[in-house]
């Protein structure tokens, strides 16, 4: 009995656009341009070929507005889900990059390349933060046989899924992932499938209700989970 996954990352947050860290207490929302390209996922989920069973968002500001988009266009209530929110900050939740990187220094090439060193005191390793995601979207898929799920979440937990259909420790090297805002990551989960992997990938970063609109400059992570030359730019 499959299960449709279909992970959405949310829309162009004000995190996004400051080289400010944004957990729970940083996390204002989405930007003009964030609500515009949520607009478009809502449109485009009113004349999509698919239906959904059931809606899941992350319960970070920028998830929460952004699935209530998602929630008019699918026609379903948001069930809130703590443990599809992006890796957790801890203590440096609203401080700069720069200040994070000087009071917390070693993570500056990625937190995946030290996994089981602390983003912060009170924060997330990114182990910890792999197993979390997993552990989530496989109560949710055994909650959903045979049904169509829809998460809006963030880029960091659209990553780590990939770490849970390729049985990937959270020890093994970053792929470069960059999924935009409000894309959407689609995994079909058959526990009976060919081939030995209950997993397949049926599209990812499929973002075409935003192509020939504005989508400004590539995004900065609200909580890095890259390496130096993502975090020190205008992405998660």
């Amino acid at each position: 009995m499959p299960t449709d996954l279909r992970l959405i990352r949310h829309g162009e947050s004000v995190a996004n656009t400051q080289p400010i860290i944004a957990g729970m207490r940083a996390d204002v929302g989405l930007t003009d341009l964030g609500r515009q390209q949520a607009r478009l996922l809502e449109e485009r989920l009113r004349t999509d070929d698919w239906a959904a069973d059931v809606l899941y968002a992350s319960t970070l500001p920028r998830a929460i507005e952004t699935a209530a988009y998602v929630s008019r266009g699918l026609g379903l209530p948001v069930e809130p889900d703590d443990e599809v929110q992006e890796l957790r900050p801890g203590v440096a939740d609203g401080l700069s990059i720069a200040e994070w990187r000087r009071r917390y220094p070693g993570l500056e090439q990625g937190p995946s390349n030290r996994p089981h060193q602390r983003f912060s005191p009170e924060g997330e390793s990114w182990a910890e933060f792999v197993v979390r995601v997993g552990a989530a979207l496989t109560r949710i898929l055994e909650r959903h046989p045979d049904e169509s799920v829809v998460v809006v979440t963030h880029g960091g937990v659209i990553e780590a899924s990939f770490h849970l259909a390729l049985s990937l420790g959270a020890s093994t090297p970053q792929a470069g992932f960059a999924p935009a805002n409000t894309s959407i990551t689609h995994w079909r989960h058959d526990p009976t499938g060919p081939g030995g992997s209950p997993w397949s990938l049926i599209t990812f970063n499929d973002a075409h209700h935003l192509v020939g609109r504005t989508t400004g400059a590539p995004p900065q992570d609200a909580v890095p989970t890259a390496g130096d030359d993502t975090v020190s730019g205008p992405d998660s």
